[in-house]
């Protein structure tokens, strides 16, 4: 009987040890940490990356002489015609493959193979070319068939493509997701650009293919055409109510707004050639940018007080100044110091919760006026499209901020004023482009470099002995960060023995003189 109670005994010990451990890997699981992740999530978290970051406004708002800042250190870059990529200033390389490409490519792993997430699929085949635009836009030859694929494939130096062939591939991906987009499909109503909107994601998905038919003009002019027009036929952004944009708030904020109200409040400036423009022709764009702190003698002075947004007071920067030289200028300005030009109104247009425009009614109606022009499509007339992209821009003005807005009657008398001209149509069309992409620095830049308007002066700075850029020259790309020349270096090495130096300015393969 003893035998049998301990026999008895051991074997409940043996149970509660089994029910114990079972309690414990019970206890050992996670609930709350999802083991696949929704690929909706995924997109999502790519898109509010994509906004541009700070480097934006250190390169190519300056390049394109728009905004400038007297000051070095880590803002030191298309002001000085200085080579950065090692300042702390997180460049638009990092930025994008970290946080944008990384989701994006793991969005489209998730869903290739699930009919149900056909679209959003698509979406993210979409949105994904466009992050890829940008970058090979900015540096030329990048990794693109590998890029991205570091988790899901293993793929840790990925190998870079040659930008001539990147661009048919995108071309492609935006071509076939485009038409693949099915609203009897399910509707992937999470997403933050277009809450699944297929019909907006097309549209989308066409101005792109648009703006990189563009791109090609000078490098393939029959690709260049035959994009444009498939790219009309599919149907573009030609209204606000389609645009692409990025929403912000408190706890998603805008990049270059938490900049600009933050540590580098007093430090950048609307440069003289951008006030210019708008100030010579009225354009009222300028009172819903702009603002000026008259008699400003310091950062801490530049108080809401004496903030004038009328536009006959705005004074614009000049281009190739240090904060040594800057000083002078200011004073030949007739101004009490460098504080006292305008700026960009960071209470306005640049908040923190300011929306970041990516595709917009107004961009795509000035490429379709240019590709009418060029008499590559037919159902409007440039000087229409000229004058539906100024108005849709003047329009967007609002979506800042209410005391940005463009009254309609000062929208119209200025396109009455400014119609399209014989003989000067692509510096028109181009000039208001580089207006319209105001606050969206890759585009402007691209598109300058593209068009080669408007006719801005080179930065003097340096010049003529500058080792980044020649004597009479603009920046024409960003350099490789040295992540990549550290880490990457065989493959890295191999990208700019086909496309050339790396320098700024070195062309892109698109960007022929």
């Amino acid at each position: 009987m003893k035998k049998i109670l301990n026999y008895s005994i051991g074997f409940l010990l043996v149970l509660a040890m089994a029910s114990c451990e079972s309690g414990l890997s019970d206890l050992n699981v996670n609930k709350t940490n999802p083991s696949s992740l929704d690929p909706a999530l995924l997109l999502n978290q790519a898109i509010i990356n994509t906004s541009f970051p700070v480097k934006s406004l250190v390169f190519d708002v300056g390049i394109v002489q728009q905004m400038v800042t007297p000051n070095g250190g880590v803002l030191a870059g298309a002001n000085f015609n200085q080579d950065s990529r090692d300042v702390t200033t997180q460049p638009l390389w990092a930025a994008y493959y970290q946080s944008v490409i990384k989701n994006t490519h793991d969005a489209l792993m998730r869903t290739k193979d699930d009919p149900a997430r056909s679209n959003m699929y698509n979406m993210a085949r979409i949105y994904q070319s466009y992050v890829f635009m940008i970058l090979t836009d900015e540096y030329g030859d990048i990794p693109y068939t590998e890029g991205g694929a570091g988790y899901s494939d293993g793929i840790l130096f990925p190998e870079y493509d040659a930008q001539q062939d990147i661009y048919p591939k995108i071309i492609q991906e935006l071509t076939e997701a485009a038409a693949a987009l099915n609203p009897a499909g399910t509707i992937e109503t999470g997403d933050l650009l277009y809450a699944g909107d297929v019909a907006k994601w097309k549209k989308f998905a066409y101005s792109l293919l648009l703006r990189a038919g563009m791109r090609l003009i000078k490098a393939d002019a029959a690709k260049a055409q035959s994009t444009v027009q498939a790219a009309v036929t599919g149907g573009v952004i030609t209204a606000n109510a389609d645009n692409a944009y990025i929403r912000h708030d408190p706890n998603f904020t805008q990049p270059i707004g938490a900049t600009l109200n933050g540590s580098e409040a007093a430090n950048f400036y609307l440069a003289k050639p951008f006030v210019d423009q708008l100030k010579n022709t009225n354009d009222p764009r300028l009172a819903a940018i702009a603002i000026r702190y008259v008699g400003a003698g310091s950062g801490a002075g530049q108080t809401v007080a004496i903030g004038s947004t009328d536009p006959a007071k705005q004074i614009g920067m000049p281009i190739g100044k240090d904060n040594g030289t800057i000083t002078a200028a200011a004073t030949a300005d007739g101004l009490a110091s460098f504080y006292d030009y305008s700026q960009v109104d960071r209470r306005r247009i640049v908040k923190i919760s300011s929306p970041v425009f990516l595709v917009t009614a107004a961009q795509t109606n000035l490429l379709l006026a240019e590709a009418s022009f060029r008499g590559w499509i037919t159902g409007g007339t440039a000087a229409q499209y000229f004058a539906d992209g100024i108005r849709a821009h003047m329009d967007q003005m609002a979506a800042y901020d209410p005391n940005s807005a463009v009254p309609a009657a000062a929208r119209d008398t200025y396109v009455t004023a400014n119609p399209l001209t014989a003989g000067t149509e692509l510096q028109q069309i181009n000039t208001q482009y580089w207006i319209a992409s105001f606050l969206n620095g890759p585009e402007a830049f691209a598109n300058f470099r593209r068009s080669g308007f408007p006719a801005l002066t080179p930065n003097p700075y340096g010049q003529p002995s500058n080792p980044d850029v020649p004597n009479g020259t603009f920046i024409r790309r960003l350099t490789y960060p040295t992540s990549e020349l550290s880490v990457n270096t065989d493959k890295v090495n191999k990208a700019i023995e086909r496309q050339g130096a790396d320098k700024l300015s070195t062309r892109v393969w698109w960007d022929k003189p």
